[in-house]
């Protein structure tokens, strides 16, 4: 399979050639640019790690990080369920959720983190009543928006070189801190 029909199947809803987990890695590039307009005070629970892709930008960035997820895919604590997982807390939570999961997500973090909460989500992902309602009622800081867009590729496949994404991506940041309406800025 070539990797734009592989890069499309990955984006069109497609029961039958969706990422069964929605396991779509996050590119380093995404995570570093987070780290340049957002400064995490403590340590991180990435708590649906895949295979380490935010992990370990945070890590090299010198974050401690405790990763987990629900599959197995070698990298973090296995089998940890993060919407059932209402022991575990952190400083901050960190994450590219499920996609179908990410207000469960959202919500779950803002009580298991005790300062910031920073999920990687669609920038369609602003729309919606119910999810209007949830930004109006939660310490919602910053949507941080992609210029250029950012390959998300199911299951990991490669892009070809030079190749961008084809959906704009946001990081949404909640800061338990944080008073008033939420800013929007740019990332390169």
């Amino acid at each position: 399979m070539s990797g734009a029909v592989a890069y499309v199947r990955g984006i069109i809803p497609d029961a039958k050639n969706r990422e069964r987990d929605d396991f779509y890695p996050t590119p380093p590039k995404a995570t570093r640019a987070l780290l340049s307009v957002e400064t995490f005070i403590g340590d991180i629970w990435e708590p649906a790690c895949g295979d380490g892709a935010i992990s370990k930008v945070l890590e090299e960035a010198g974050y401690k990080v405790t990763s987990s997820d629900l599959i197995d895919r070698g990298y973090g604590t296995p089998g940890v369920d993060f919407l059932l997982d209402y022991q575990t807390t952190a400083d901050n939570i960190v994450t590219n959720p499920p996609f179908k999961h990410a207000e469960e997500f959202v919500m779950h973090a803002l009580n298991r983190a005790r300062r910031k909460v920073a999920m990687l989500c669609r920038l369609a992902w602003l729309e919606g009543k119910a999810r209007g309602e949830m930004f109006q009622t939660t310490p919602l800081a910053r949507v941080w928006v992609f210029s250029g867009r950012i390959p998300m590729l199911r299951g990991g496949e490669q892009m070809m070189k030079g190749g961008g994404g084809m959906i704009a991506f946001a990081w949404f940041v909640w800061d338990h801190e944080h008073k008033g309406p939420p800013t929007l800025g740019w990332l390169r």
